[in-house]
Formats: structure tokens, sequence, C-alpha cells
């Protein structure tokens, strides 16, 4: 399973970075969710072995070695089992067996990993039996060992994950050193061109028995060089964001996939408990490491898209000691963006707060020369917030820690003629300085709790959420959703808009959001991208809310739907 997750993480790093990559079309969370399951061969297959071991001679005590054995072991599987293998897998693509069987395997043109162990179950029995040619034979020969059974499986795992892995690696050089090996191994394009061609390139990992036969794929070599000179993908757009909680690790894309398809909930699942040693070792490495990595890329029409992760947690924005270190990665992120060519940078989760970056103003101030345009994304945010307020509604509670979202969005519904009340002395006096006098009439002290819409962010107390009316709905303004803590209240999305079809390659979640919904920080970075805006958006700059809202539009983003409070 380690072997596997490794392969995953792997392959999902360097198909993000774009080198090497061999198949450029997209997957989707169907891919995902069909692959899921990916562990229960291994379970499978061990239950098996276990039996074989225990029911037949010369499976239990083994020798570490046994010459015989593993040379055993290579003949029989480069003969019988590759053989057999050739023609049982050339039937499955016969029409009968391939519309009953195989085409659940083939429903994942662009493959990873792990899609080389998605069978029906009738394919896996017969894989297994294949696969156990050499391990029995040796066992009933008495010449089995601990070296040949645990070789051959992790070769078997291997190759299976080599070849869908969807990144050229095996160096040219490889071949030229010893030419036969071109049909001895197969490489990761030869398999690929299988997935996309269908009735070529049947071997399993020996392509000896596609030239015997005539199926090689006649661009099988062109492929095979193409991709080994494919340079790294360069971005139009980078999204920065950085790891929350320390299990978070796990549900980024290059993580668990499976997790990374569902939004990060507060309550974990009973195994990650088990993982915590791994955890805390993982936190220790990015702690470490200190490095900004390409979690995922995307694409929208013509526009590339990546997201950039910095290995720090949530814990670490709160203390001062950490600042300067963050402000360094963050920095070094914008100097390699510029230098790749990237015309827009949305700074995410980076967006911490005035003290640390000035809202990210600090890094255009350090560099004014920047040719790449720094967005916030607050006035996406704003108009996404503005626009989830139910029709009707004439007053609002603002309550939560005051950033720049919460002063923008006070302002907008003020002008607006919405009544914006406040709660805490300090927060009115504060916004009300920041107004302009035409709007302060609407902005209210009171100690009411009565309003049926809450504007919460950061520091909303349990106590305060027990006050609320029943049937109030919650609207957060921070990119951190408040706990659930009322059955007979609603809670809408932190501030998100869903992608538009166009949007390729979208199979994970952004944090705690549904599928295929983005935070209106990351989508404020690509629709300025996508209009070709030249300010910066960051600091304490602001863009129109309505020009950015009507564009967002535009361009299909959508809104997502206002929960309907109870009567």
């Amino acid at each position: 399973m380690l072997h596997n997750q490794i392969w995953i993480s792997l392959s999902r790093y360097r198909t993000a970075k774009g080198n090497n990559r061999i198949v450029d079309k997209p997957i989707d969370f169907d891919q995902v969710d069909r692959e899921r399951n990916w562990d229960d061969q291994i379970i499978f297959n061990g239950i098996l072995l276990y039996v074989l071991g225990d029911a037949l001679p010369g499976g239990l005590n083994l020798p570490i070695w046994t010459t015989d054995g593993v040379i055993l072991t290579i003949l029989l599987h480069a003969g019988p089992v590759e053989f057999l293998y050739y023609w049982f897998h050339r039937a499955l693509h016969h029409h009968f067996l391939y519309s009953r069987y195989h085409s659940h395997h083939h429903s994942s043109i662009v493959t990873e990993p792990i899609t080389s162990v998605i069978h029906p179950f009738a394919e896996h029995i017969v894989y297994f039996t294949l696969f156990s040619i050499p391990i029995v034979t040796t066992m009933l020969v008495g010449t089995l060992s601990l070296v040949s059974i645990t070789g051959y499986l992790t070769y078997i795992d291997f190759m299976n994950n080599m070849g869908h892995c969807n990144f050229e690696l095996i160096p040219k050089w490889l071949f030229s050193i010893f030419p036969p090996l071109k049909y001895l191994m197969y490489t990761p394009s030869y398999h690929s061109l299988h997935h996309t061609q269908f009735r070529t390139n049947y071997s399993l990992f020996m392509p000896l028995y596609d030239w015997l036969y005539g199926t090689m794929d006649k661009s099988t070599d062109s492929l095979y060089e193409t991709s080994l000179k494919r340079e790294e993908e360069w971005p139009d757009v980078v999204h920065l964001t950085h790891l929350t909680t320390p299990e978070s690790i796990y549900h980024l894309r290059l993580g668990f996939a499976s997790l990374a398809a569902e939004p990060h909930t507060s309550s974990s699942k009973w195994y990650m408990w088990l993982m915590w040693p791994f955890t805390l070792w993982s936190m220790m490495v990015t702690w470490i490491y200190g490095r900004t990595i390409i979690v995922e890329r995307n694409r929208l029409d013509e526009l590339k898209l990546q997201t950039w992760a910095i290995p720090k947690y949530n814990i670490q924005y709160l203390l001062k000691w950490q600042r300067e270190s963050i402000n360094s990665l963050i920095e070094e992120a914008i100097r390699e963006a510029e230098g790749k060519g990237a015309k827009v940078l949305s700074l995410g989760l980076m967006n911490q707060g005035e003290e640390l970056n000035k809202y990210g103003g600090l890094y255009v101030q350090r560099k004014p020369e920047m040719k790449m345009k720094v967005v916030d994304g607050t006035s996406l945010a704003v108009a996404v917030i503005v626009n989830s307020i139910p029709k009707g509604t004439t007053q609002v509670l603002l309550r939560g820690k005051l950033t720049k979202v919460a002063y923008a969005l006070a302002f907008a519904l003020c002008e607006k003629g919405l009544q914006v009340v406040t709660v805490r002395e300090d927060e009115h006096e504060k916004i009300d300085k920041s107004f302009s006098r035409k709007s302060t009439s609407n902005l209210i002290l009171s100690k009411s709790f009565s309003q049926k819409t809450w504007l919460v962010g950061e520091g909303l107390t349990e106590a305060e959420q027990m006050k609320a009316r029943k049937g109030t709905l919650f609207i957060p303004f921070s990119q951190f959703p408040p706990k659930k803590l009322r059955k007979d209240c609603f809670y809408h999305f932190t501030p998100a808009m869903a992608a538009p079809p166009s949007l390729e390659n979208v199979d994970s979640c952004e944090n705690w959001l549904p599928r295929r919904v983005m935070s209106a920080w990351r989508v404020g970075g690509i629709v300025h991208a996508l209009e070709g805006w030249k300010e910066h958006e960051c600091g304490y700059t602001m863009s129109n809310i309505d020009t950015v809202w009507q564009a967002t539009i535009r361009h299909g983003f959508q809104p997502l739907i206002v929960p309907t409070p109870l009567k």
C-alpha cells in the first residue's frame, strides 16, 4: 500500500508540473470514485497467498535466498506468464468480453498508477492465477525463498504502477547500452498507447510478444521520444495556498486521492488516528523542507492554471516569529511565478491579514517593477457574499475578526442601503472610522441578536451562535467556516462559486468546499487573468465589486444556491 501511494503522489506531482507528461487529457471525479477501492486487491491477494502458503508444501519456513528459485521465477514469468497474459489480454478486447469486463479498466483513458489494479473481480481471479505460476511452481519444487517471492511481487507492483503513471521516466541511454531491453521492458508511454488506441500494445511488461505477433503500435517510438523531451509547463495563473490542519496533507491532491475528492471536514475519518505517527513525521518534513510544491494543474479554455502549496500550517500564521519565514516563502514563490511568465498570482489563504503582509500589498511594495499581477480576490469575495444575502433583507449582523473583506463588505452593504449591525463597540468604532460620512447612518451598534442573516468570520463564539434566532442564516466572510452548532439554523458555504464545465482536471475538492466549487479568492485571480486587467488587487486596493461579479458570471462561474431559512 505504501509502495502504491508513493507512486500515486509522485505521478500527480510530475503530471502537475508537466515535464515528460504523456497524455494531456484530464481526469475527473468519476475516475477517482471508480479507482478508490484499489486496496481491495491487496487484501484479496494477501488472503489467497496466505491460504496457498499454508496449504501447499514448501510454503512455510522459507529460506532467505535460493539461486535456483530466483532463476526459475524469472524464466517462468518471461515465458508462461507473459505469453498467457498476452493472449488473455487480447481476448479481453473482443467485444463480448470487453463490454462485460475489461471496459471497466479502460474507462480510464488517462491513467494513474493505481489504474493498473482496477478490474472486475473475475479478471482479478485470472491475474492472480497467472502471477501465481512462478510462486506455486517454485513452492512445489522446494526452491521458493523470501527474496524470490517478495522480489517478484514488488516487481509486479513496480511495473504495473510505472506503466500507468502517465509520465515518461525511462532514460534513453538505458536502451542504448542494451538494445534488446526494448523487448524485455515496456515504458509508461508504451502502455499509455494501449489505453488511447485500445487495439495495440497488449503485452504485460515485455513488448516482445507484441513484436512477435504484430500488435506493437507504430507510434510507440515517436511517443516515447516526444514524452522524454517534453518540458515543464509554465502556468498563466498561480494560486498560492498552504496547509491548514496537520491531517490536511492527506487531503491535497498529492495525498489520498479519495480524501482529496471529498470536502475536508473537521471530523476526520477514524483511520486518520492510526496515521498520527506518519502525520507528525510529515509535519517535521514540511517544516524542514520548507519549499513551495506544485499540487494541482487545471485548464480553462486556453488559460493554464496551477496551485502551489506552501508547507506552513494555520498555527504557524499565529506565531510572530514565523512571519519572516512565511513571507520569505511567499516572496520566493512570487519570484518563481514571475520568472515562469505567469500573468496572475492569487494569494488565496496567503492573504492572512494586515500584520503579516498588509493584505498582500507588502510584496508589490518590495517589487514595484513586477509585471505579474498579485490578486487577493477580496472584490469577488465581497461580491459573492453580497449576492448571497436573501432578497428582501434589510438588516444583517456582522460579527467576527475584522479583515479587509469585513471592512469592504460593511461598506458595500451600507452603500446599497442595508443596515449593518455590530454588537461590539470596538468593532463599530473601527468600521465607522473606515467609512465615508454618507454610509455611517446605516452602521448600527446594538446588543440585539435578532437579525435573521449573520455575516460571520473567525472569532465568532459558541455563546454568540446560541443567541441566534431559530432559522438564522450564517454566511461566512472568512475562508474558514464556523462550527455548525445549531441544527435549527442554516450555514452557507464560505465565499465560493461553482466552476464552469470547461474547467478541466478538477478531481479534488478545495478544502471544505463541495466538488467543482472554488473559493472566491481563487476564482478572483482566474477572472483577473481572463479579463486581462492591468492593476494589482491587493494591499488596501480593490476592484469594483459589480464589475468583478459581472465578469465572473460572464466567464461561466455560477453562484451557489442559498438555503431557504425556516419560516
